[in-house]
């Protein structure tokens, strides 16, 4: 499939779905040192070439404001306290006008434990620590993640159309995902 970005809103962060993990699995927040298993996770899952790359890319990104990270970054434990999955509820400028909402940024389940229904309590403890915060959110994601896409149009996010790419997107995921998506 085409990778093309994308970008999804939720217009209120009302009325949040909720889910349980399974047993044996604890989510927790971040602690100071955790940069290296969210570098490990989301290299897991292709964003970066190497743990180093994404460890530069978390310094970058979330480095100042570790502080913040202790409350708004996420992680699933397996039985033996690895750390399997991550997702920051985190915050930014969707239309570049000084309006933060927020933001469910770097979602991320290692491969081996894909399919066992961690990523549904994941995204709605995130998004629970988004209400708390913010009273809108939204996303950025891309066609090949499609059935990241498919959770969360059933978590309320809807499509943000910023531009002809987005026409294609929408597109190939109604068709993909064999649902009406753009209205």
């Amino acid at each position: 499939m085409k990778r093309i970005p994308l970008k999804m809103v939720r217009k209120d962060l009302l009325a949040i779905p909720e889910y349980s993990l399974p047993d044996g699995y604890r989510i927790r927040l971040f602690e100071k040192g955790d940069e290296h298993h969210w570098a490990r996770v989301e290299t897991s899952v292709g964003e970066f070439k190497n743990e180093e790359a994404a460890l530069e890319r978390f310094n970058k990104e979330f480095g100042p404001y570790l502080d913040d990270m202790t409350k708004r970054c996420l992680f699933i434990e397996n039985k033996e306290g690895e750390v399997i999955a991550t997702t920051t509820a985190w915050y930014g400028d969707l239309l570049g006008n000084g309006d933060i909402s927020g933001r469910i940024h770097w979602v991320g389940v290692t491969p081996e434990y894909q399919g066992q229904k961690l990523a549904k309590p994941l995204l709605s403890a995130a998004m629970n620590i988004l209400a708390d915060h913010h009273s809108k959110a939204y996303l950025t994601s891309q066609t090949t993640s499609y059935q990241a896409i498919n959770m969360y149009l059933n978590y309320g996010f809807e499509p943000f159309i910023t531009g002809p790419t987005c026409n294609e997107a929408w597109s190939l995921l109604e068709d993909i995902l064999d649902r009406k998506i753009i209205l």
